[in-house]
């Protein structure tokens, strides 16, 4: 009887862990009214880093996973040729230079010559008014201005022609540095490299993809809510994230953007009420300063909840509670004490 009982007892206390161990799973972190939440995972844009033109890449100095920022130079094509025509492109140019100063010394002489031929007609005229001289002469000193002046517009033609050759040479070597210089290969983003897409040697054309970043400066988790919680959300309202690999800690995050048309409940996201079919796509970003202070930390894919709270006098609860803006303002790195004590090793896996 005492065995029996003993069995029934330890019975018991089982049954009752497990009540409380069922209550609490349940129970305890039961949403208040005011809060709505949805199934995501942590995004970012994906960019890409593409040739301008086509070509033969010469090295790639980025791997995947790697960490790069923004303006960092990742790679170079083989731009040889261009570099010999931008030297060509740059003779011509001071060619048509040389040419229009020549054109303008021989400008000024025409100037000269017509302002001598126009005093020979003047002096010619007045002799002729006086009887000095003979009308054969008028018109021969007459025929020299008129030449002087075609070879004077002849010489301006010539120096505009020189400085239109001038202005086209120059927009050929701009053009060219800019493909000298697109060949260098840079970052347009801070984030990671995910995909590293060509090996030195290969020839792409215009548009090949060489790397794929993820841009870092946007990170944000995609939820989908119902009309009658998206309808109540403000952009910029306080969300929580809550992540699989850490559950216990809450990642703060605010309402970006909330689409203005719904669309079907996607199959990956799960609703309490299946009359709910028509759902509206809703973004968590996470805060920049959060981001920038954990950045070399940031992953993407990573599954969990989003919070959103549709009633900005509702408290968090305490298990949505955050200090991690806090931690990343007062400047902690991961293994140092937060401001409340904590360990900031523990808030760095939440952002992984």
């Amino acid at each position: 009887m005492k065995r029996i009982s003993l069995v029934l007892l330890a019975t018991f206390i089982l049954l009752c862990v497990a009540g409380v161990y069922l209550y609490y799973s349940m129970y305890a972190h039961e949403l208040p009214p005011g809060i709505a939440s949805g199934n995501g995972r942590i995004e970012a844009t994906e960019v890409d880093v593409a040739t301008k033109a086509p070509g033969r890449v010469l090295d790639v100095l980025a791997e995947e996973g790697d960490f790069v920022k923004k303006g960092q130079i990742v790679g170079h094509m083989d731009v040889a040729e261009t570099e010999a025509a931008l030297r060509a492109a740059e003779a011509q140019a001071a060619q048509a230079r040389k040419a229009r100063d020549e054109a303008s010394h021989v400008i000024e002489q025409r100037k000269g010559e017509l302002e001598l031929a126009t005093k020979e007609l003047e002096r010619q005229e007045t002799l002729v008014a006086k009887g000095f001289a003979t009308q054969q002469k008028v018109d021969q000193y007459r025929t020299t201005r008129i030449t002087a002046m075609a070879a004077l517009a002849a010489g301006e033609s010539s120096k505009a022609a020189a400085e239109a050759a001038i202005r086209a040479a120059d927009a050929e070597v701009d053009r060219l540095k800019r493909m000298v210089d697109d060949g260098t290969l840079v970052a347009t983003v801070t984030g990671r490299v995910i995909y590293r897409l060509a090996e030195p040697g290969e020839v792409l054309g215009a548009g090949g993809k060489v790397l794929t970043l993820l841009d870092l400066s946007n990170v944000y988790m995609t939820i989908f809510l119902p009309a009658a919680d998206a309808g109540l959300l403000a952009l910029g309202s306080e969300a929580r994230l809550v992540l699989e690999p850490l559950p216990n800690r809450a990642v703060p995050a605010n309402v970006s953007f909330v689409s203005a048309r719904a669309q079907f409940t996607p199959k990956q996201v799960e609703t309490q009420n299946e009359r709910d079919r028509m759902m509206f796509r809703v973004k968590l970003r996470v805060p920049q300063i959060l981001v920038d202070h954990y950045l070399e930390h940031v992953k993407t894919g990573v599954t969990g909840v989003g919070y959103v709270r549709l009633n900005p006098n509702v408290q968090w609860p305490s298990w949505l509670q955050s200090d991690l803006v806090e931690q990343a303002k007062a400047g902690n790195k991961p293994g140092e004490p937060g401001p409340a004590g904590g360990d900031v090793k523990q808030d760095r896996e939440v952002v992984q």
